[in-house]
This record gives structure tokens, C-alpha cells and sequence, in this order.
């Protein structure tokens, strides 16, 4: 984990990498959970015996599974002290270049691509990309947007 004083030390990261997070496993529980909350039960996801007939062999989690382990993702790579709050405040691109098969273990790498202030505090763009272990392709690319607001 990459921890930061404040936000000064913060801008003069940018255009780093931030680092890599530990691996973790996608399970089908995550997924079925995920099914759940969203309404999403498409087959591919949830229907094992047909996923494995299917074009992935077995079920996929769905992207915005991927995309939601971001938020966990980034507490895991870094810290930025001297905050009133951190605030998620969207995404700018966001891509699902490759599936995650269930059972596979995923982590995320960070590259901070910009910080810039504003009137509510200051704006980052990270650029989160989640890795499928012994993939080629990434399974998501996004454009994070955080605003930091100082203590004061």
C-alpha cells in the first residue's frame, strides 16, 4: 500500500503506477450474490451445467462484478491522509476487454493519471485495471474519479 501525507503528496505521483493488489478468487457465490442484487441472472453467469456448454466453458462473472471490486481494490493500494473524506465521484471510460471465469483469481493494478484542484477539493483520475491471472487481456479498464477534500 502506497500511504500519502496529503494531496500535494499525492499530485506529485501522478502519472505512476501505483502498484498491484494481492490475487483474489472469483467465486460462483460472488456471482450468484451479485445475480441477486442486480436482477442480472443471465445464464452465463448463474446456470452452471449450461455455461459449461456454452462459448466461456463454464460461467463468467458479470463486468460490473469486475467493476465493483474497484472501491476494495483501491483501499488496498493506497491511503491519502490528512482527508475530511474521499469522496467516489464517478468514471470517465470504462471497458470489459475479457471475461473472468468463475474460480479465477483477479487483482487490480493503479496508474494515477491526474489531479487537479477544485472548488470542493481536489479531482483524481486513476486508471484501474483488473488482471485475470494467466490472462492476456485484462478483464476491465476504468477511469476512476475521486474527489479528495481536505481537512481543514
Amino acid at each position: 500500500m502506497r500511504i500519502f501525507a496529503n494531496v500535494q503528496e499525492l499530485k506529485a505521483a501522478v502519472g505512476e503506477h501505483l502498484g498491484r493488489t494481492e490475487w483474489r478468487t472469483v467465486t460462483q457465490e460472488q456471482v450468484g450474490l451479485f445475480a441477486d442484487a442486480t436482477g442480472d441472472h443471465q445464464w452465463i453467469h448463474v446456470d452452471v451445467e449450461a455455461a459449461a456448454k456454452g462459448p466461456f466453458g463454464g460461467t463468467i462473472a458479470h463486468g460490473y462484478l469486475s467493476l465493483s471490486l474497484l472501491p476494495s481494490f483501491m483501499m488496498e493500494l493506497l491511503r491519502v491522509d490528512g482527508l475530511a473524506m474521499g469522496i467516489n465521484y464517478g468514471l470517465d471510460k470504462v471497458r470489459f476487454p475479457s471475461p473472468v471465469p468463475v474460480g479465477a483469481r483477479v487483482r487490480a493494478g493503479a496508474e494515477l493519471v491526474d489531479l487537479k484542484g477544485t472548488p470542493a477539493g481536489y479531482l483524481s483520475k486513476m486508471r484501474m485495471t483488473v488482471e485475470v491471472e494467466g490472462r492476456d487481456k485484462p478483464a476491465c479498464v476504468a477511469d476512476t474519479l475521486s474527489l479528495y477534500v481536505p481537512a481543514t
